[in-house]
Formats: C-alpha cells, structure tokens, sequence
C-alpha cells in the first residue's frame, strides 16, 4: 500500500464510482492517459500536486500516473476534499494521497510537506505564488524552495 493520510480506505468503492462517472465526461483526458500508457513520458518522474482532491482531478491523477509518473497528491483545499475520492485513489489506483475534508491547519501543512518531502520534480515557479498571503505567513507554512 502506498503512503498516505485519508479519512476511511473502506470509502474507496464510492470514490471509484464517482471518478468513473467523471471520467465518462472527460475524453480528452481519457485519450491523453490511452497515449501516456503507451509512451510514458513522465517515467520516472517525482511529481507532487496540489489540487482539489475531487473525482475531476483524481483523473487528472491518473493520468499522470499512467504516464509514468511517481505521484503524490496533496490537498489544496480540505473544505473540498472528496473523502470517497481519496480513498479510491489509495485503494484502486495506488496513488499517494494526503487529504482529509476538514482537515485542521496543522494537518494541512503536514499534509504539504508529505508532498515536498516526496522530492518532486522542481516546479516552474514557487508553489505558493497562488497562495493567500496569510497562507504563506503560516509558521505552519513549508520553507521555499
């Protein structure tokens, strides 16, 4: 089992049934991951991300992960957080997922730092330029990189 922080594994079967049914809506995304299977681009490759953990961006994962990618998934918003999502995520796909819906501020930046802990890949720009300034200011808040 991979690394993780979720609320309940046994959540899982919901959450499978919910990013299959988001999926059913995204073909695009669908026929990235077809060509990721095949061509691996990202083999290899740590990456760390910080989403909104839905069954929107649980494809978005997945894909990912088809293209080779060691992923790990944090939570950008734990008011938004699918725990069934999670869990399936865990379970089924074997992705690294750190996010609880209503995860307090200590958990939260644990949770961050699990991601840049993993070693990922380093991001084009600081991954906290899109962060509210009290975000940042947090003596919770993860050093820059």
């Amino acid at each position: 089992m991979v690394n993780h922080d979720i609320k309940n594994l046994s959540l899982a079967q919901d959450g499978k049934r919910r990013i299959q049914w988001a999926d059913n809506d995204m073909p695009v995304l669908q026929e990235i991951r077809s060509r990721f299977e095949k061509e691996q681009p990202l083999k290899g490759k740590k990456m760390s991300a910080c989403l909104h953990v839905t069954a929107e961006t649980a494809n978005l994962a997945r894909t990912l992960q088809a293209g080779g990618a060691d992923l790990v998934l944090v939570a950008s918003n734990p008011l938004s957080t699918q725990d069934d999502v999670a869990a399936s995520l865990v379970a089924d796909y074997g992705i690294s997922v750190f996010a609880v819906n209503g995860e307090d501020t200590k958990t939260y930046y644990e949770h961050i730092n699990a991601a840049l802990e993993h070693n990922p890949i380093k991001p084009r720009q600081h991954p906290l330029d899109c962060a509210p300034e009290p975000l940042y200011k947090s003596p919770h808040a993860p050093p820059p990189f």
